[in-house]
């Protein structure tokens, strides 16, 4: 029995794929000369191109791409809006404050944290955080997990060398949805481009994943992905998904939802609701943009 399972697997070697329809089709019992050779091809490709047809009808489906959408110019154009909105973005939110409530824990450790922090960016773009009321957890958590984190986001995100523009990325379209506005909702129909994006470098704050884009505005909706270099040695991956909202046409931070992988203690986990923006009296205009 033993020389004969040997005999298979060298035959699924040989033949990866009509071992795995064989063993699919009969679950497990194997059968070494149950078809001639010259029927292998026919069964295997019968299966394979059924399920390719499936799996490109049903992302063909899954991703609403419309031609007239999805041609280059077009694509091109709502790339271009996203770099405008990116600049209009950032001048928007000078002078803005928001609440911040961060959720951490080294789920290894069983250590766990919560502090609530008053973001601020001033009229220059420097962000800057004040605690408000208590921290409730492990100090570990507050210094080695919330502290990082909000010393990664007082390093200047948007800095050009790490910024998402195709110097940096390469774009590719992975989906085109069309959302319908809610029936008491004036708004049109809302375009929504999800661009796989590719660092053309390895890089301290590059990442590897997703943006999705209103195609109206440019402005964005989520960025999802993971950092392809994580710029410590204790650190071997991170994680991130980051959803926004839109107000009044500008785009403003909702949710942050990071998963660290550290050595030694392992997985941190750590998670970001902004809330309540305001926006401070500038003192060579009226005030800032009037966002709800």
């Amino acid at each position: 029995m033993a020389k004969a399972f040997g005999s298979i697997l060298r035959r699924g070697k040989e033949n990866r794929n009509f071992f795995v329809f064989r063993y699919i089709c009969y679950n497990g019992r194997i059968r070494p000369r149950l078809f001639r050779r010259s029927q292998r091809h026919l069964l295997v490709r019968l299966p394979n191109l059924f399920f390719a047809l499936v799996v490109v009808g049903a992302a063909l489906d899954a991703a609403d791409i419309s031609t007239n959408y999805a041609n280059k110019d077009n694509l091109n154009n709502v790339i271009n809006r996203y770099l405008a909105a990116q600049q209009a973005q950032q001048e928007a939110l000078r002078g803005a404050r928001m609440e911040v409530e961060i959720d951490a824990q080294l789920p290894s450790l069983e250590k766990k944290g919560k502090l609530r922090v008053l973001r601020t960016i001033t009229r220059l773009g420097k962000i800057s955080f004040d605690q408000i009321g208590q921290f409730i957890g492990d100090p570990v958590v507050k210094k080695e997990v919330i502290g990082k984190y909000l010393e990664l986001e007082q390093s200047e995100r948007q800095k050009g060398s790490i910024a998402i523009t195709p110097t940096n990325y390469k774009f590719q379209i992975n989906a085109i949805i069309t959302q319908d506005p809610q029936p008491d909702s004036q708004q049109d129909q809302q375009q929504i481009y999800i661009f796989k994006l590719t660092p053309k470098r390895k890089a301290v704050g590059l990442f590897k994943g997703e943006l999705w884009l209103d195609g109206a505005t440019g402005m964005p909706l989520k960025e999802s992905g993971q950092m392809v270099k994580s710029g410590s040695a204790w650190l071997k991956s991170i994680r991130f998904v980051r959803d926004y909202e839109m107000r009044n046409g500008i785009s403003i931070l909702k949710h942050l939802q990071s998963t660290v992988d550290v050595r030694v203690v392992g997985k941190a986990e750590l998670s970001a609701n902004y809330s309540n923006p305001t926006w401070q009296e500038d003192e060579q205009a009226s005030g800032g943009p009037l966002v709800p």
